[in-house]
């Protein structure tokens, strides 16, 4: 990257943030030239720590001694600024301030867990599940697990589709639907956080409010901000608005939604989006390839879409339409 200030328009010159081809081939990076900065990071942390005479990383925590202030910086804005109390060192023993309390990653308790096991006919024998369960908003990420044990068993192919069937009811945490593999379709009924169906690769994500439920979903939020990012295929179909960056660089996902916030279909490169409703501000910047229907109501779109890669069109044909 040299800072160019231009990802969002499809012409970065080094090929990094691009998918123009003949751009692209300008990227002469490898992971294995990542590899290689990470291990060269490690060994200069490791002869750093040589040096003040520690071994590991964890000796050092806590031992506010080690820093130094800068006397030098003479600018207006570092007058008055005083760090003791970021120095300071209470007297108590070492392990007093280092890992006091381990963190709290229950992740054999999971709803994933219960999924995988639900879904064990098809996971070993292909058999068509139906499962329905309740989910709650600490409930992160569900379907990622399941969709890896899929994966694990059959690839990228995935299973039929529907082969596992979901129906969860209440409100989900963040990354619902993460990378639902093929064969894996979700029916949520209420409302989901952020994140939902990110990185979705080839399942299908359903997301309604309650049948009985007060609610106007065309004037209601049901799902999060940053929707279908980086979503490669598979389908989403949302009753009610979502928030900001939705679909933002979908690549192959077909979804509809009532509604979106600022930011809708930023870097988009494939896909259908059908938005029936409004949107917020800079719509489609960066977008750079895939269709997006608006149902334009109010006459403002043309006022909301980034226009420097896209243009605006009426949906004449019938086969347009149907589509």
């Amino acid at each position: 990257c040299i800072m160019m200030r231009k990802c969002h328009l499809n012409t970065c010159p080094v090929g990094v943030a691009t998918q123009d081809p003949v751009l692209r081939k300008r990227f002469k990076g490898t992971p294995e030239h990542v590899i290689n900065f990470f291990f060269y990071v490690a060994e200069e942390v490791r002869a750093l720590l040589a040096e003040m005479g520690y071994t590991h990383l964890d000796q050092i925590i806590g031992d506010t001694e080690l820093l130094e202030k800068r006397a030098l910086i003479q600018h207006w804005k570092a007058r008055g600024l005083d760090f003791s109390r970021m120095f300071f060192k209470p007297d108590a023993p070492h392990e007093a301030v280092h890992w006091t309390e381990r963190q709290k990653h229950p992740i054999d308790d999971v709803l994933d867990r219960k999924l995988i096991e639900l879904a064990k006919p098809a996971l070993e024998a292909r058999q068509p599940v139906s499962i329905e369960l309740p989910i709650r908003n600490v409930d992160r990420s569900t379907g990622a697990m399941l969709s890896g044990e899929v994966a694990k068993r059959f690839k990228h192919k995935g299973l039929r589709e529907d082969t596992i069937s979901v129906k969860l009811t209440g409100t989900a945490g963040q990354s619902f639907g993460a990378f639902l593999a093929r064969g894996v379709s979700f029916e949520l009924v209420g409302a989901a956080n952020d994140y939902v169906g990110k990185g979705l690769s080839g399942g299908r994500i359903v997301i309604r409010p309650p049948e009985n439920t007060k609610i106007v979903a065309a004037e209601s939020i049901i799902v999060g901000n940053t929707v279908l990012y980086g979503a490669t295929e598979g389908e989403a179909y949302f009753c009610g608005v979502a928030g900001e960056r939705f679909a933002v660089r979908n690549s192959g996902v077909a979804a509809v939604v009532e509604g979106v916030g600022d930011h809708g279909c930023e870097y988009m490169t494939g896909g259908i989006v059908v938005v029936i409703g409004q949107t917020g501000r800079n719509f489609a910047a960066g977008m750079s390839g895939g269709v997006a229907y608006v149902l334009d109501e109010v006459g403002d779109f043309a006022e909301r879409c980034n226009m420097a890669m896209v243009e605006l069109e009426p949906v004449p044909e019938e086969d347009d339409l149907m589509e």
